[in-house]
């Protein structure tokens, strides 16, 4: 999952929230998204013929390598979680991942009016934040040009 979540795509797209979401919230939400995705939490509700799951061989098939990829998932959003206030942790969970419109949580949670949008925004900021992501990109604070080539000696040597 590449995209957008479609209620982060909604808010982004309506007129009443411009410049409420800035390119680096949209992409800490579509990280999350993914990385949501890539845990494999979401509950289930067709048959599954996996292999793991029905007693299988797993590791003959690259299943162990893909355990590792959700257990790897499932750190990050834990690790995530702990360093987000609650609140805000799941107002992003429920926008980013389940697809929640703001007012929909508002009426869930019983908070006054636009308070969602508010609690949303520092969520998005602290994420956008531990992800590395910031509104205005930014290159290493000094960078020295390395070459495999041996000095060149200079081309009219000082006196």
């Amino acid at each position: 999952m590449g995209e957008l979540p479609e209620a982060v795509s909604r808010l982004s797209a309506s007129a009443g929230h411009e410049g409420f979401m800035h390119p680096h919230h949209l992409e800490a939400a579509r990280l999350v998204a993914r990385t949501f995705e890539r845990a494999m939490l979401r509950q289930r509700v067709t048959m599954s013929y996996d292999l793991a799951r029905i007693g299988g061989d797993a590791s003959r098939h690259g299943q162990a390598d893909l355990s590792e990829t959700v257990e790897d998932a499932r750190q990050k959003l834990a690790r995530l979680a702990q360093r987000i206030p609650p609140d805000c942790w799941g107002v992003l969970i429920d926008v980013c991942v389940y697809d929640k419109g703001l007012q929909q949580i508002e009426v869930e949670r019983r908070w006054p009016r636009r308070s969602a949008k508010l609690v949303l925004r520092i969520g998005l900021d602290q994420l956008a934040r531990l992800m590395g992501l910031d509104a205005t990109a930014t290159g290493r604070q000094s960078s020295r040009t390395q070459s495999w080539l041996p000095a060149r000696p200079a081309m009219f040597p000082e006196t």
